[in-house]
């Protein structure tokens, strides 16, 4: 479902941080085929994979995805030894107007894939921008149209911000992130991510 070849042919970009966007690395045919079995999803949040249930087209990507022929690609790309980390995946569907903040991800990420499902997008907003700062969301490096078969990766740093402008309206995208082996970082990263849930979603802290 994934074509390898198109990844590979990205070019990866070091300014600001290291990243890449690829698109089209969906095969002809994948992306209806998954959005039809996309998992049930109502509220705007990131939700762990695990506690949802998608159809089968999707749950084969999610496969794919996880998988070690992608992540031997992205290793060389990268330059690091990505086959065998631990992983965490998230899937999301809508954006709120808390959304897109600047950020850098959790110090236990070591690399961040973003997978986008979206047929098209029309909207100047919610486009992913890699930034040169973590206070002006305008001074960016490169702005990512959220668009179905975009794959975007970046090496996680302490500078590898990044956000997008205010949207709110469906947003499908997946994240999968290769974790730092030790056990201490993997646990940090699930726990900061289930506080964030529980305060968006149980709180209503929005």
């Amino acid at each position: 479902m994934i074509d390898l070849d198109a990844l590979r042919a990205a070019q990866l970009q070091t300014e600001p941080f290291d990243f890449l966007v690829a698109p089209d690395v969906l095969r002809a045919g994948v992306l209806p085929r998954v959005n039809a079995d996309y998992p049930p999803i109502e509220t705007a949040a990131n939700h762990a994979l695990e506690n949802l249930t998608g159809g089968p087209a999707f749950d084969s990507l999610m496969e794919e995805l996880q998988g070690p022929e992608l992540a031997s690609a992205l290793g060389d790309i990268f330059h690091m030894d990505l086959v065998g980390l631990p992983t965490t995946v998230t899937v999301r569907k809508f954006c709120e107007r808390t959304d897109g903040n600047i950020h850098t991800d959790h110090r236990s990420k070591i690399l961040t894939v973003l997978v986008y499902f979206n047929e098209s997008w029309e909207h100047e907003d919610g486009q992913l921008r890699m930034l040169r700062s973590g206070d002006d969301i305008e001074n960016y490096a490169a702005q990512v149209p959220p668009l179905g078969g975009t794959l975007l990766a970046f090496r996680r740093t302490d500078h590898s911000w990044h956000g997008h402008t205010r949207f709110v309206g469906e947003r499908r995208m997946v994240q999968v992130n290769y974790l730092d082996q030790s056990p201490i970082a993997v646990a940090a990263q699930r726990i900061s991510r289930f506080g964030t849930h529980f305060m968006k979603n149980v709180l209503g802290m929005r």
